[in-house]
């Protein structure tokens, strides 16, 4: 096949190069630029991690299409009182979407995409679907942040890591000389505090309130704080301390309480993009989480609401359920389907 791996400069993404090469296959490496001047050494080595295997490179430019799609849902959400994801939506808009789509404008043609993720794509012969799970060997979930992907680009993917550990990859690094296999981490083309890029004049000014309208103190902006968050705060509990509880974007407040108020029993989700299943009947018992750092827990997606909106409930109280992050449902490693958090019932005593 003629595939195109999108190279970071990273150990990762060289070594997938590496590995279908020697299986012969046609590889070139691709790389998406997301800002105007790259001050990072990454595309240099991107471009050596090329050279040294003899395969072709190019480097496409993503920048208006990154502020489209990325940037301005970044601002949306945090100045209405969400907490964006922003990776989730640049991996299905962009890198496994527009990216893939600029290459083939550009005159280049390829079966497969492939990326150093440590995922595993596999394909359920009865009904057709393309599954995601998680890699059988990283201790990094990284199907989670590829799990809103939709059945089209997964079909187009490869992931050749899904069932090797980082130890291994780099060994294979070593071995065909690749400079990248002494190199640190790399980081991903998206990370960054995003809210540097919400202007002054457009931060959401307002005041810190407790759950009884009681206001605290003026805050300084509602793009600067997110549930759960203790410290930055700037006031002084009388007694044990104060977390951010809610954001109440209608009226510019951050709503402030303690620990015990950050407990949820259930939520409820936007549009699943469902993976392995199409949709199937409810209740349906699940494994969920709640964040990219979360171990996760049985729950139940209970019904799917008038308004579109699906029910979860929880075998436990959740802390800090947060809108606008992303809930992931597994059965054991397979992602079963995704969606954005909508709301949750906060305050449960």
């Amino acid at each position: 096949m003629k595939i195109a791996v999108g190279l970071s400069g990273g150990v990762d993404s060289s070594v997938v190069a590496h590995l279908l090469k020697k299986e012969g296959h046609e590889v070139f490496g691709v790389r998406m630029n997301l800002f105007p001047v790259d001050e990072n050494k990454e595309e240099n080595d991107a471009r050596r991690v090329a050279e040294h295997l003899g395969i072709d490179f190019i480097s496409i430019n993503m920048e208006k299409e990154y502020h489209q799609q990325v940037i301005q849902y970044m601002k949306r959400e945090y100045l209405s009182g969400r907490t964006p994801n922003p990776c989730i939506v640049c991996n299905r808009y962009i890198k496994f979407g527009l990216f893939l789509d600029k290459i083939l404008t550009s005159g280049l043609e390829f079966d497969m995409f492939a990326t150093g993720h440590y995922a595993i794509i596999e394909q359920n012969k009865e009904n057709n679907r393309y599954i995601l799970k998680k890699g059988s060997n990283s201790d990094k979930d990284q199907a989670y942040f590829l799990s809103m992907l939709t059945q089209d680009q997964l079909a187009k993917i490869i992931f050749p890591l899904g069932k090797m550990n980082k130890k291994e990859v780099k060994q294979i690094a070593a071995e065909a000389g690749l400079f990248t296999a002494e190199k640190r981490e790399s980081q991903d083309l998206c990370s960054g505090d995003y809210r540097n890029h919400i202007e002054e004049n457009e931060s959401v000014q307002g005041n810190f309130v407790d759950k009884s309208g009681k206001v605290l103190g003026a805050h300084k902006g509602l793009e600067k704080y997110t549930i759960g968050q203790r410290r930055g705060l700037g006031l002084s509990s009388p007694g044990e301390p104060y977390y951010v509880v809610d954001l109440d974007a209608e009226n510019s407040n951050v709503i402030i309480g303690y620990n015990r108020d950050l407990l949820s029993s259930s939520m409820t989700v936007g549009t699943i993009n469902w993976g392995a299943l199409f949709e199937p009947e409810l209740p349906l018992e699940v494994q969920v989480k709640i964040r990219y750092r979360d171990e996760g827990i049985a729950g139940i997606l209970v019904e799917k609401k008038a308004d579109g909106r699906y029910l979860v409930e929880f075998s436990e109280d959740r802390r800090a359920v947060t809108p606008g992050q992303l809930a992931v449902f597994y059965d054991k490693d397979t992602v079963l389907g995704a969606a954005f958090i909508e709301t949750s019932e906060h305050f449960s005593n």
